[in-house]
């Protein structure tokens, strides 16, 4: 990412089941990409204008880091201290350099992440602070979380991990995921970068006798994408009008599409008890 500050995109958060029955929708978001190191350092705990952006602190777009990893406070050393923690317990002792969180902000005090990306660097020193790792973290509504973590993640390659979650009622907890991760160099002069975050699940179950489906096939298609540009007064007051709740139409859509899904007559699976491990491989 830039090595400048505060980031927000606005973009796209895509969604295709491809069975038993077809159910597809596209709406428009945005979302924080936030150097947390950079921030953590800075005296001042807010970026850009004050009265519509703050850290740590209500405002009418905001970002906590209680609202991550194992909730500590800034006192506690926040979310920084938290994923620093965690990459040392799974091995990742060279991620040392800046933290680029990809997340929502609470919008009006209120938010909810259905899943939030942390992009894990080496030092500058360390092959230029190449990306390192990525840390998938997952909310579920029933206040449950989980990590998924990424080793030695390159853009544009596939990375696979077994999926042991619950997030929707219909999907079994079983089979993989598949994680592609994708960004543009700046391409023009206000330095604008795109990128994609892709998700796709396949729940590993063979097709239907005679069915000619193949045994690998996705069940789900995910994706969030967007251009990222520096977090400006400017650029929360667009996202603020454009998208007043944002936050709060994100737990909309989700159960908006569980009703669909419900109508269709799409299975239904039971909340099974969440893993006993954090952090999934």
């Amino acid at each position: 990412m830039s090595a400048g500050g505060a980031l927000i995109g606005f973009g796209q958060v895509r969604h295709a089941r491809l069975r038993p029955a077809r159910h597809a929708f596209t709406y428009p978001t945005y979302f924080l990409m936030l150097p947390l190191r950079r921030l953590q350092k800075e005296a001042a705990q807010s970026a850009g204008d004050s009265t519509a952006w703050a850290i740590n602190r209500p405002g009418l777009l905001s970002f906590f880091e209680t609202d991550h990893g194992d909730g500590r406070s800034p006192a506690q050393g926040g979310a920084v201290a938290w994923i620093d923690e965690l990459l040392q317990r799974e091995g990742i002792h060279d991620a040392t350099g800046e933290l680029w969180l990809h997340t929502y902000p609470r919008v009006l005090g209120y938010t909810f992440k259905p899943v939030s990306f942390w992009y894990c660097h080496r030092a500058p020193q360390d092959q230029g602070g190449a990306l390192r790792a990525i840390v998938v973290e997952v909310n579920n509504t029933f206040g449950e979380r989980h990590c998924y973590v990424l080793d030695a993640p390159r853009y544009g390659v596939e990375q696979r991990a077994s999926k042991v979650f619950h997030v929707s009622p219909f999907n079994p907890v079983q089979g993989h995921y598949r994680f592609r991760f994708m960004r543009s160099t700046p391409g023009d002069a206000a330095g604008l970068q795109r990128t994609v975050a892709r998700i796709d699940y396949f729940d590993d179950t063979p097709g239907e006798p005679g069915s000619t489906r193949p045994a690998d096939a996705a069940l789900l298609q995910t994706s969030v994408s967007g251009t990222l540009q520096t977090l400006t007064p400017q650029a929360l007051r667009r996202a603020l009008w454009r998208y007043p709740a944002m936050t709060l139409g994100v737990v909309l859509h989700i159960h908006t599409q569980a009703l669909r899904l419900w109508l269709k007559k799409v299975p239904f699976f039971h909340k099974p008890v969440p893993p006993q491990a954090f952090v999934t491989r």
